[in-house]
């Protein structure tokens, strides 16, 4: 199966109202904004997304929401990857009834299965969709590695398994998967940081947090690089390290959403067992998109 997804995909945060109740309303005002400041698509209920928060029925609504948007301008991935498989195909198999463009299947967490385990629950789980694939490896959300072997025999047995949301932050592990799997197979770098470095490794392009506060300017790094002009590509990454690496200054997705809530797009708080920034970080964060240009 062959797809372009697009290079810079934005894994859209979820906004919540004074009472935490998700925002309809403002996720289809935001995602119209991302797309008019270089997101190529959106993944809907992934980490940025709080999705270990959210209830099933708030998922189909926020994947409706944004098919709704902006679908046929922008890809829509919806998240449904979970630590349970039975769940992951119920809540795969309504989000292609909305009409997404593809799924997102992150490692199962907390379950800490062997590679083995990780190839049955991605194949099971692809083989009830007819949409594409992205894995997303995360080790330090999950604990569990998705060794380039397992993603190869995946690649090898299942047509629609079609890319992965690299995040172990090891360049010799996309090395390696690049060497491993076809070329028509897409590699997405999971941490904004290392956009630059794996798309000279053969990747796509980034799955990506900053892109909420500099899509513009990730989607020129991107493009230059796409067009063979290098050294632009690496002056728009030194200039835009510092705001990659502030949106961690504390978990995800608590940066960026103050950030965008500095900006003045209110996406709201986090819910809990996630809290707000303290007020030095906060202050440290704002100091760094004034300096940036940000704000």
């Amino acid at each position: 199966m062959s797809v372009d997804l697009g290079r810079v995909l934005t894994a859209v945060v979820t906004p919540f109202d004074n009472d935490f109740n998700i925002n309809i309303a403002q996720i289809k005002k935001l995602v119209r904004y991302l797309v008019e400041n270089g997101s190529d698509g959106f993944v809907v209920c992934g980490t940025t997304g709080e999705s270990a928060v959210l209830t099933k029925e708030e998922k189909i609504a926020l994947f409706r929401a944004v098919v709704e948007e902006v679908g046929g301008q922008a890809s829509v991935i919806a998240n449904t990857g979970s630590y349970n498989t039975a769940d992951s195909i119920d809540l795969t198999r309504a989000a292609e009834q909305v009409g997404v463009d593809g799924i997102m299947l992150v490692a199962p967490y907390y379950n800490k299965p062997s590679q083995e385990g990780l190839y049955q629950h991605f194949k099971t789980i692809a083989n009830n969709t007819k949409l594409p694939v992205i894995l997303y490896n995360v080790p330090g959300r999950t604990v569990i590695n998705i060794l380039p072997s397992t993603v190869a025999r995946l690649v090898k047995d299942v047509p629609n398994i079609v890319a992965i949301k690299e995040a172990s932050g090891n360049l010799d592990q996309v090395s390696e998967l690049r060497c491993l799997l076809p070329d028509n197979f897409e590699i997405y770098s999971g941490d904004d940081s290392l956009t630059l470095p794996i798309m000279a490794l053969g990747g796509k392009g980034v799955i990506s947090v900053a892109s909420h506060v500099i899509g513009l300017r990730i989607q020129e790094m991107v493009s230059a690089y796409t067009k063979g002009n290098v050294s632009l590509a690496m002056r728009l990454h030194k200039e835009l390290f510092p705001i990659f690496k502030g949106m961690f200054i504390d978990t995800n997705p608590v940066p960026v959403k103050t950030a965008l809530n500095l900006l003045g797009i209110n996406v709201g708080g986090v819910r809990l067992p996630l809290t707000e920034m303290d007020d030095e970080k906060k202050e440290k964060l704002r100091t760094l998109l004034f300096e940036n240009k940000v704000i």
